[in-house]
């Protein structure tokens, strides 16, 4: 805990892996006894609120100064084809409201499943360079890939604090098939601070009212099970 940061705002900077975030909330709506998405704000609150305990500051002390989603996206066809304009209009105002700034890249469309390349890759140099523009003290990380190792290690170099927010969750799905969603360790390892957000939720000792927190109110599908297939990475 670091008591020297009492009267000094810490600024917080938020990244997403699209398609990871997505997975793991598909996940909690249907096949989790929440049966509710992830909220956006609630994770964003949860954030702050792990961040200002780790600091040993007041929650009020900690603001998130950007937050960045990043996914790979069909083209125009092929969601039409899908019938899924409106699902990626829905998600698109759900970031909005959430204040996230959307980065999207095109699918690889012409392999099957269809594929997301050099996601990580702009995740990182985004974070990157808004560090070296904006600064922040503490940049946080909803990504899954060991690949994001590098510049957790470029941000620790400039003094930047790091916080994964990880998940380890296994299930079977409606085709009886074993599925797995999971955080590299090598990740959660390098973190300043590695957070266990599938451990908190299913924990008997969780704080209910922080945990409750995490799920959207009941309404309307914001993710919609893409029907042209989970895009996968390439590579």
């Amino acid at each position: 805990m670091n008591n020297n940061n009492s009267s000094k705002i810490i600024r917080v900077a938020c990244f997403y892996d699209g398609s990871f975030f997505v997975r793991v909330s598909n996940y909690y709506k249907h096949y989790h006894d929440r049966k509710s998405y992830l909220s956006f704000t609630g994770i964003h609150e949860y954030i702050r609120q792990k961040v200002a305990e780790a600091e040993g500051v007041d929650r009020r002390m900690v603001q998130l100064i950007q937050s960045h989603f990043f996914r790979g996206r069909f083209s125009l066809q092929a969601a039409k084809t899908a019938n899924a304009l409106e699902a990626d209009r829905y998600f698109d105002q759900l970031l909005m409201y959430a204040g996230i700034i959307s980065h999207y890249y095109p699918m690889n469309e012409s392999v099957n499943p269809p594929q997301e390349k050099g996601i990580d890759v702009w995740l990182a140099m985004e974070a990157f360079d808004l560090a070296i523009t904006n600064g922040f003290d503490v940049l946080a990380l909803v990504v899954s890939d060991q690949d994001f190792l590098p510049v957790l290690r470029k941000m620790h170099a400039r003094g930047i604090r790091s916080l994964v927010l990880a998940v380890d969750i296994r299930y079977t799905d409606t085709q009886g098939v074993d599925r797995s969603l999971a955080t590299s360790h090598q990740l959660t390892n390098e973190a300043t601070y590695a957070l266990n957000l599938s451990e908190e939720i299913d924990s008997p000792h969780r704080d209910e009212k922080l945990v409750e927190n995490l799920f959207a109110a009941p309404a309307k599908s914001p993710y919609a099970k893409p029907a042209l297939g989970a895009p996968r990475r390439a590579g």
